[in-house]
């Protein structure tokens, strides 16, 4: 992989991407997701949340898709990326979530390490996107500056982004949504919660 592309160039995300990132011993594996899809689906549920449609941006190797085609094939799910050849190998459509505005809003989408990629030009612009194309629940992964300073694996990890800190994702999410822990955000006004299960103690009834 050229190291002299920038982070958010398509490029990058070629089939070496892959196999360093996502091969053997890579940070992610269906088991692994499924653990994690599993929790996401269920704390809608708790919720009362019915999640009927699921936007997957930057879907990569097609793990959050494929189990929902497993385990709820009732469920409509539109798997998105940057990368041709992960839209040619996993069968996505190619979309940028920066210049790509969904055309209506899905259940719960599905944002899992993407947000570092996007250059500073067009971050906030993604986020607005992901915000129109949330009806209830945005499951967010990325790692901060300082995860990629203290927490990370930089074996595993690809350290090659763009490093913003948590507060300033969490400034740009807060207009849009509530966090809720574990990477879930939940949309304003869309689900009824108690106040302690927000972390930002900006409660808002449904």
């Amino acid at each position: 992989m050229p190291t002299e592309l920038p982070p958010h160039h398509p490029d990058r995300f070629d089939e070496g991407y892959y196999q360093r990132f996502y091969g053997e011993g890579g940070a992610h594996d269906p088991v692994r997701i499924g653990h994690l899809a599993t929790a996401v689906h269920e704390m809608a549920a708790w919720w009362g949340v019915p999640v009927r449609t699921v936007l997957d941006v930057g879907a990569g190797m097609g793990m959050w898709r494929d189990w929902y085609r497993a385990h709820h094939p009732e469920v409509a799910v539109v798997s998105v990326d940057v990368s041709e050849h992960a839209c040619a190998t996993w069968g996505h459509d190619r979309r940028d979530i920066a210049d790509w505005r969904p055309p209506h809003p899905f259940d719960l989408v599905v944002c899992h390490s993407v947000l570092q990629y996007v250059d500073d030009e067009r971050i906030e612009r993604a986020i607005d996107h992901l915000a129109t194309g949330t009806r209830h629940v945005l499951y967010l992964e990325l790692p901060t500056a300082n995860d990629l300073q203290h927490t990370v694996d930089a074996d595993l990890t690809d350290m090659h982004v763009y490093r913003r800190t948590g507060e300033w994702y969490r400034t740009h999410l807060r207009p849009h949504f509530q966090q809720a822990g574990a990477g879930l955000w939940v949309k304003h006004e869309s689900a009824p919660m108690y106040e302690l299960e927000s972390l930002d103690g900006d409660h808002r009834c449904a």
